[in-house]
C-alpha cells in the first residue's frame, strides 16, 4: 500500500514559526514532525511514500532527502501554485496508477490510527472513499461528519454552532481512496478534498463510509497545540519514545552539561535537553519541558511547560511558562515569558521584559 502525504500548505495559523520552517518539519521533541507520521506507517509496513509539496519545498528535500534515514522511500510532487488538498492529490495520480487503494494524511496531524483496520473496512464496505474519523470536546472548531447506522456518510457540517450538533466524530484527516476516485478532480486548478470532492461523492451517490479511530490524534496547526503536542508525548499519551539517557526527570542527549542543584515541581514530568545544551545552577524546571540542541539555560531560571528551540540562550533568572520559545533567540536576565507567547526565530528579549 502507498500513502500520500499533503504537506503543501503555509502553516499560517503556526506562525510566526512557519515563517522559516514548514509546518511538517518542526521539530517535536527534537525530531521533524513528519518521522512520527514515518513510524506509524512502517509499523503497518508501508513504506513506499509520496510527499505533496508546495510552500518551501526545497526545504523538504534538504531536511528528508530519499527517506533512507527515515526506513521509507520518499517521491517529490511539487506544485508550482497553491492547488488546495484535491489539485495536490490529483498531482499525484500518475504515481498512483498500480489500482490498489491507497492512503492519503494530512501534513500536521499526529494520528496513531490501525492503519490495517482501516484498510479492512474499506474494502469490505467496497467503499470509494473511507474517511477516518476522531472524536473530539468541542466539534465546533471542526467539520462535523454525520453517517448512517451502516457507517454511510450521509453529510458534512464545517464548524457547526451547538445546535446544529448531534455526533462529535469530525474528519481526522486520513482518508482510503480507490484509485478511480481521481478521475474526479479536475487537474491544475485549485480544488478541496473536503469542501468539494466529498460532499460532490455523497450528492452523488458514491459509497463514502467512516471508519472511527480510537487511536491518539491532534493536529498541531495552532501554537498551543504544537506545545501540547509535545506534553502528550512526554506525558505518555502516545505510543512514541523520546530518546536521550535518562538521569531521574532529565533525559538528555549528547554532550549536554548541566549545573548544581536543580528542582523539580509541577507533579510527573519529563525533561528533554537535546545534544550540546548547558543548564546552569539552581535552574527549576516544572512540569514537561523540551529544549533544543546547543541551547544555554542560565542560572536560576525557571521553565515550565514549555518548548525552546535550538541555539536559544535563555539568561539568568528567566522564567518561560508555558510558551514557545523559537530558534536562535536570546532572552535577557530576569526577563519573563507567560502563558501562550510564541517567540519568533532569532527574537531577543531584553533584560526585566515581560511578554
Amino acid at each position: 500500500m502507498r500513502a500520500v502525504i499533503l504537506i503543501g500548505g503555509k502553516g499560517t495559523r503556526l506562525r510566526p514559526f512557519t515563517i522559516d520552517t514548514p509546518k511538517p518539519l518542526l521539530p517535536v521533541l527534537n525530531r521533524p514532525f513528519l518521522h512520527y507520521q514515518f513510524e506509524i506507517l512502517r509499523a503497518h509496513g508501508i513504506k513506499d511514500v509520496i510527499l505533496c509539496t508546495g510552500y518551501q519545498s526545497a526545504a523538504f528535500r534538504r531536511s528528508l532527502g530519499s527517506g533512507r534515514a527515515s526506513g521509507v522511500r520518499l517521491r517529490y510532487v511539487v506544485e508550482r501554485e497553491p492547488l488546495g488538498t484535491g489539485g495536490a492529490l490529483k498531482n499525484a495520480e500518475l504515481l498512483l496508477a498500480s489500482g490498489e487503494p491507497f492512503l492519503v494524511l494530512n501534513g500536521d496531524v499526529l494520528n496513531t490510527l490501525d492503519i490495517a483496520a482501516f484498510l479492512r473496512h474499506h474494502k469490505k464496505q467496497d467503499a470509494s472513499v473511507t474517511i477516518a474519523l476522531t472524536k473530539v470536546k468541542d466539534p465546533t472548531l471542526y467539520g462535523l461528519v454525520k453517517t448512517d447506522l451502516s457507517g454511510r456518510i450521509r453529510e458534512f457540517l464545517e464548524k457547526p454552532s451547538w445546535d446544529e450538533i448531534e455526533a462529535n466524530t469530525i474528519n481526522a484527516g486520513a482518508y482510503i481512496f480507490d484509485p478511480s476516485v481521481l478521475a474526479q478532480i479536475p487537474g491544475g486548478v485549485p480544488f478541496s478534498l473536503e469542501r468539494q470532492l466529498f460532499p460532490h461523492l455523497v450528492a452523488s451517490g458514491s459509497r463514502v463510509f467512516a471508519f472511527v479511530s480510537a487511536g491518539y490524534w491532534i493536529d498541531i496547526g495552532t501554537v498551543e497545540r504544537y506545545r501540547r503536542v509535545h506534553l502528550d508525548i512526554l506525558g505518555g499519551h502516545t505510543p512514541f519514545k523520546p530518546s536521550g539517557s535518562r538521569k531521574g526527570r532529565l533525559l538528555m542527549g549528547s554532550g549536554v552539561k548541566v549545573g548544581k542543584e536543580l528542582t523539580y515541581g509541577g507533579g510527573p514530568g519529563t525533561i528533554v535537553l537535546g545534544p550540546g545544551t548547558t543548564v546552569g545552577d539552581f535552574v527549576r524546571f516544572s512540569g514537561s519541558v523540551c529544549v533544543g540542541p546547543r541551547c544555554a539555560i542560565g542560572k536560576g531560571a525557571w521553565l515550565a511547560d514549555c518548548v525552546v528551540l535550538e541555539g536559544t540562550r535563555v539568561g539568568d533568572g528567566a522564567r518561560l511558562e508555558r510558551c514557545v520559545v523559537g530558534a536562535g533567540c536570546r532572552i535577557g536576565a530576569q526577563a519573563a515569558l507567560t502563558e501562550d507567547a510564541a517567540l519568533a526565530g532569532g527574537s531577543e528579549v531584553r533584560s526585566f521584559s515581560l511578554l
